[in-house]
């Protein structure tokens, strides 16, 4: 995780199964970042089957490279109270100080340029294949990630109900 790099299929995986068999998960439940390959998703499919569950959407948030560096490099956290900051979507009032508590805030190890970069460059090998294969099941849905939250959020909750 430190190098950028996905975390092995084998342990999400196994996290993944363990979760999806809790009873809270039995009238249903939301994957956000999982899964993440081709393997994950076959392995996804058979403890699915194996539970009597099916998934009904898969989600996929269409977003410019350079707009997914900027937002995922410019994240700040406050050392003090954990309040995240955005150095352009949500900036603090004095730049490297907290709003809420006078903290110092800083940028995580796997929020620079590079590691975001190996990042974006493992979903375009790993991830994006995916597309096709929840494309060929019918149950993929493009939702424009460039818009503001409130029309993403809206326009996933439609999807969701059924209404979009």
């Amino acid at each position: 995780m430190d190098k950028g790099l996905l975390v092995p299929d084998e342990i999400t995986n196994g996290i993944v199964k363990e979760r999806l068999a809790q009873p809270d998960c039995s009238g249903g439940f939301l994957l956000d970042g999982y899964p993440r390959t081709l393997a994950q998703a076959e392995a996804l499919d058979g403890m699915l089957s194996s539970l009597g569950k099916s998934l009904d959407h898969v989600i996929n948030l269409k977003v410019d490279r350079g707009l997914l560096l900027a937002r995922l490099t410019g994240r700040r956290i406050c050392k003090s109270c954990g309040a995240t900051y955005h150095v352009m979507f949500n900036p603090p009032k004095q730049e490297g100080v907290c709003d809420k508590c006078g903290g110092e805030l800083y940028q995580r190890s796997d929020d620079t340029e590079e590691k975001v970069g190996t990042r974006l460059d493992e979903y375009l090998n790993k991830t994006a294949p995916l597309l096709d294969f929840y494309a060929k099941k019918g149950i993929l849905h493009e939702v424009n990630g460039e818009q503001d939250i409130q029309t993403v959020t809206a326009e996933i909750h439609a999807l969701l109900r059924g209404q979009a």
